[in-house]
């Protein structure tokens, strides 16, 4: 090479390098032109530096100016006493009507629910869910009631609770339902994202477990898919599977139903710190992750093929896990590291290099924790796409996270349809095999959340819940279950027949309500049709497996 191509080369790689330190994290590509040659002059490699002319390459993105602002001191709540237990969870929950926050308890585990609204300090004597017997881990809003929410524990339980509207008026000991499969603690619960009551947990016995919360039931337990503690799990877009990841460095892709493990990677990240993982909208999955040499990494993966991954990129050399949060609207990825100061955003597309890094929100104090609110909850008016509670030591701090626009009308390419209340699927309909995604609801004009359904059984799709004591983390037997519904679709009769005859008693909003209760009847006829369903298939297994023990195959 001659003397005037390794200049030219010193040159570009000193113009890239430049550039890096004046646009850190820029989502643009610098181009090095050459000028057009002209007559008597020497060949562009000659020339001097200061001939050379550039371009940026900018990618098209309504992201691309998203900046995050901490509300004002006097918008925060105060006095909280964030729990120290040494668990790498969010430790906050939020939904478009409660915040959440695990605190620090003497002799139990107890977390604190305000309404969203609320702000200012928290008085000692503010009432809390104090039901456990041991430090809560994990807390998770259901994505079909807002007044929802299920708690794991270090007690080896999980418990259920009704919140009323307004929030708590005295301490809460008693869950609606208690859940009881787990040897050990219990760090993870997910509920399902389109069918109803059906939520899942794994326990440090490294077992995973899903349960239908409206009777109680264990339905399905896969004890022999993880050698080791897990990490995480998440479920893909219609609740068909779940990914998890292992203390063995192993990306596991679930069918919950079958019990059976689909596809495997391992060792997706070198290190041995925890990792984390996240199925996105478009069936791949984002993991995070510590490289050999302790530096943190966010990975995109192919669920179709996962010998390699779609892209990697390291991050820094910090101790804490970074936590993903996900908004499928947008393809957005927020990532918070524990014990950080800052909150990292990517938006994730079909173009490389998939992983496009945006912005970051920094701060003086570092987070013990963070809540991510639903798209639900955000204010439309004020382009605000996404917004975080910031866990302090004794204070939640908002931070918004907003799309500059002139205009003040609903920005819909913003705002795509949203996941809404409403279940696309009923528990039994979900166990007997079916899948749909989330249903979705428009966010023009705001969301205005429903009240409590405390005038009805809040978890739908049984007419009534098992007791706790006859059948919580057990499996009964079918003909127990016939008769059980049967006798429960009796009772539920009588009740709603004496519904009517209370609505038919001169009420001037009678034909109203009795499109309510048409309505409610025809929704628990179909949740018992789907029982009755679901408990045939199973007995025609169970009868198969009768036979071939009886012939002598097993």
């Amino acid at each position: 090479m001659s003397l005037s191509s390794n200049k030219y080369a010193h040159s570009s790689i000193f113009i890239q390098n430049y550039h890096r330190r004046i646009f850190p994290g820029t989502i643009s590509s610098l181009t090095i032109l050459p000028p057009p040659i002209a007559l008597n002059k020497a060949p562009w490699p000659e020339r001097a530096f200061s001939a050379m002319s550039f371009r940026r390459v900018v990618r098209q993105s309504k992201f691309r100016h998203v900046f995050a602002q901490a509300w004002k001191t006097e918008h925060c709540i105060d006095d909280v006493r964030v729990s120290r237990v040494t668990w790498d969870s969010p430790l906050c929950a939020v939904n478009p009507k409660f915040i959440a926050v695990i605190i620090e308890a003497g002799g139990g585990g107890t977390f604190l629910v305000v309404p969203i609204t609320k702000s200012g300090r928290i008085d000692q004597s503010w009432p809390t869910v104090c039901g456990h017997h041991a430090p809560v881990l994990d807390i998770q809003w259901s994505p079909h009631d807002d007044n929802i929410i299920a708690s794991a524990s270090e007690d080896n339980t999980v418990k259920v609770w009704q919140i009323p509207d307004g929030g708590l008026t005295k301490p809460m000991t008693e869950a609606i339902v208690t859940l009881e499969g787990h040897s050990k603690r219990v760090g993870i619960i997910a509920w399902h994202p389109s069918a109803l009551n059906i939520l899942l947990s794994a326990g440090c016995d490294n077992v995973i477990c899903v349960w239908n919360v409206g009777t109680g039931e264990l339905v399905y337990q896969l004890s022999d898919a993880h050698p080791d503690l897990i990490y995480s799990v998440s479920w893909n877009k219609d609740g068909s599977a779940v990914c998890t990841v292992c203390k063995d460095k192993a990306l596991r892709i679930i069918d919950p139903r079958r019990g059976t493990v689909l596809k495997v990677r391992e060792k997706v990240h070198d290190g041995t710190r925890p990792m984390r993982a996240v199925f996105l909208a478009n069936g791949k999955i984002l993991t995070t992750g510590f490289s050999r040499m302790s530096e943190r990494q966010v990975a995109l993966w192919d669920t179709k093929d996962l010998s390699e991954p779609m892209a990697v990129q390291e991050m820094d050399s910090s101790n804490g896990v970074l936590l993903p949060f996900y908004d499928p609207d947008t393809n957005m990825v927020y990532l918070c590291g524990k014990g950080d100061s800052t909150i990292r955003y990517f938006e994730i597309t079909d173009e490389s290099p998939y992983v496009h890094f945006l912005s970051l929100y920094s701060s003086k104090e570092p987070q013990k924790g963070a809540g991510f609110l639903s798209k639900r909850g955000v204010d439309v008016n004020k382009c605000e796409i996404a917004r975080f509670y910031k866990l302090h030591e004794r204070k939640v701090e908002p931070i918004s996270m907003t799309v500059p626009r002139k205009s003040d009308l609903f920005q819909g390419d913003l705002y795509p349809d949203t996941a809404s209340l409403e279940p696309a699927l009923l528990a039994e309909e979900w166990i007997a095999g079916q899948d749909a995604p989330p249903l979705l609801v428009s966010l023009s004009g705001g969301y205005s959340t429903p009240p409590s359904k405390h005038g009805r059984d809040t978890l739908r799709g049984k007419p009534k819940m098992l007791s706790q004591d006859s059948g919580t983390g057990t499996t009964t037997t079918h003909s127990n279950t016939l008769s059980t519904t049967a006798a429960r679709d009796h009772k539920t009769e009588e009740t709603h027949h004496s519904r009517a005859a209370r609505d038919m008693e001169g009420n001037g909003e009678r034909p109203k309500k009795e499109e309510d209760l048409l309505n409610e009847l025809l929704a628990e006829m179909k949740a018992l049709r789907a029982v009755v369903l679901a408990q045939n298939q199973r007995i025609e297994l169970l009868e198969r497996q009768l036979a071939r023990i009886e012939d002598g195959d097993v």
